[in-house]
């Protein structure tokens, strides 16, 4: 696997690439790779970047070292002394067009959950089509034991996977989910042991990438209009995707090979 040339090994966020894979890893690992306001900004351009790349197939989320990302970064708030609400309100504002980005994808999100996620990291972990979480993983909504309130999409996000009551008890007390019942509750597709984390990731991420790319990116969309949405609305739009699916490349080759009984090879379109 290759880092992109853009990014050097000490970079907030590292862009790697391996065939039509890219890969973002938090990359603080000394802090947990708390989210300071160069992580930020460095996951919004690297959202950016994989986003346009037409290369790309598929995009994995991780963290480098023994967590995912231990939330917002402390110190660095702190630091802001009597400018710490003017400070967050540019932390989080930089992190949300990130979170934004990630959402708009018109290609699959996979979250490999290498260690323990809290916070915004928690927000971030789970944001994924597919979470696959380290057994050694858990997950904390933390914000209530430093006063503070949820972002990164968390209050978005997590009553949408795991219902409105299980979501206020995990933030309102304070809950340590881990692996196993993160799956079990739905916050995470699937659980591995941390020896297989890395094999069972790379293959998850290659077949994906050899998927329907772009179909992929458009049903994605409409899972997420769908949370929102009235039946008729979503219908309609159902039917124009399909339309405008049929009419493409990607329908071309899948139906085709159906019929001809081979494998559909979408990464030739």
């Amino acid at each position: 696997m290759q880092a992109d040339h853009s990014e050097t090994d000490d970079a907030p966020v590292r862009i790697e690439r391996d065939g039509a894979v890219a890969r973002l890893v938090l990359n603080r690992p000394k802090a947990g790779n708390a989210i300071g306001l160069s992580l930020a900004s460095a996951l919004h351009r690297a959202a950016i970047t994989v986003g346009d790349d037409p290369d790309v197939r598929c995009v994995v989320l991780t963290g480098a070292g023994r967590l995912f990302c231990a939330g917002g970064d402390l110190p660095e708030i702190m630091g802001a002394g009597d400018g710490r609400a003017s400070h967050l309100r540019a932390l989080v504002g930089t992190l949300n067009l990130a979170v934004a980005r990630l959402a708009a994808l018109e290609k699959p999100l996979l979250c490999i959950v290498n260690g323990p996620a809290a916070g915004a990291g928690m927000s971030l972990a789970i944001a994924g089509d597919v979470v696959i979480a380290a057994q050694s993983a858990h997950f904390t909504a933390a914000y209530g034991a430093i006063g503070l309130t949820p972002d990164g999409g968390m209050s978005w996000t997590l009553p949408r996977l795991v219902g409105l009551r299980a979501a206020q008890r995990i933030v309102f007390e304070n809950r340590r989910i881990g692996a196993d019942e993160a799956a079990t509750i739905g916050l995470v597709t699937e659980t591995v042991a941390d020896d297989e984390l890395a094999e069972v990731a790379a293959a998850r991420a290659q077949a994906l990438a050899d998927a329907p790319s772009r179909a992929w990116g458009a049903a994605r969309g409409l899972l997420y209009a769908g949370m929102q949405n009235d039946l008729p609305t979503q219908l309609e739009l159902e039917l124009r995707s399909m339309a405008q699916a049929g009419a493409g490349a990607e329908a071309r080759e899948g139906i085709g090979a159906f019929v001809d009984k081979r494998k559909a090879d979408y990464r030739s379109i």
